[in-house]
């Protein structure tokens, strides 16, 4: 069984569509499969839409709640209710689109990996997003690379696929709720010998702004967390693994 997780935060305009998109990628290459999808204390409709979507849909769960805990909390959320032996996440917006899942599965099953994620500085990648974001992923790759040296060039791309035992048992560890989130469980999953094998992606940013809705106090608090992370899992080690 695939679970895949949809965190969404003011998605309304779109999500009941793009909830049905994942719907149709997912169906293409597998027949039990549910999607979680996850309102993160939206303010506008994306929970009415999502429990639209799930009512006429019954491979949709909505799995939302009433407040906002950040994209960590979301697919935190999304996991603990997870029940399938592979488990996914993919932004809401599409930016990624989900027919990349297919490719990812069958590279995970062929490779026996733990993990499969998407990266933005894969060779075979094709990239259409701001260069002030290429900057920055360069930028903390290189911290990542210092600080945790992960077998990875990428860490914060929005899709994934993590074996579902694994991903169940770590998510409970977390104690980032921001856009950090990632770091901390690849951080997790490296330190219980985890597979790891990235893939490429094919990027449309569709956001207006360069860094979208992330705002500097986004960034600044994504890099103290990363610090954070490291603190607690090498020097402090409160993490249980």
């Amino acid at each position: 069984m695939i679970s895949i997780i949809v965190p969404a935060y003011n998605e309304g305009e779109h999500i009941y569509e793009n909830l049905m998109i994942i719907d149709r990628s997912v169906s293409r290459f597998a027949s039990d499969y549910e999607i979680i999808a996850v309102n993160d204390g939206s303010r506008d409709n994306t929970g009415s839409e999502v429990a639209r979507a799930a009512a006429d849909n019954p491979h949709i769960r909505d799995c939302g709640y009433g407040n906002n805990r950040g994209k960590g909390g979301a697919v935190t959320w999304g996991i603990n209710n997870s029940r399938g032996d592979i488990v996914g996440f993919v932004d809401a917006d599409l930016d990624l689109s989900p027919d990349m899942f297919e490719g990812y599965f069958k590279e995970m099953i062929a490779k026996g990996a733990d993990i499969v994620i998407g990266s933005k500085m894969h060779k075979d990648s094709k990239l259409e997003y701001p260069f002030a974001r290429k900057v920055f992923s360069i930028c903390y790759y290189i911290m990542l690379k210092v600080l945790f040296g992960l077998k990875c060039h990428d860490t914060q791309t929005g899709i994934k696929l993590y074996r579902g035992d694994l991903i169940r048992k770590i998510a409970p560890m977390r104690k980032v709720d921001g856009f950090a989130f990632d770091i901390e469980l690849l951080a997790l999953a490296n330190k219980c010998g985890a597979k790891l094998i990235e893939m490429p992606i094919e990027l449309n940013f569709t956001r207006g702004e360069s860094f979208g809705r992330i705002k500097f106090k986004d960034v600044w608090k994504m890099f103290t967390d990363t610090w954070k992370i490291w603190w607690d899992l090498r020097i402090r080690k409160k993490y249980p693994v």
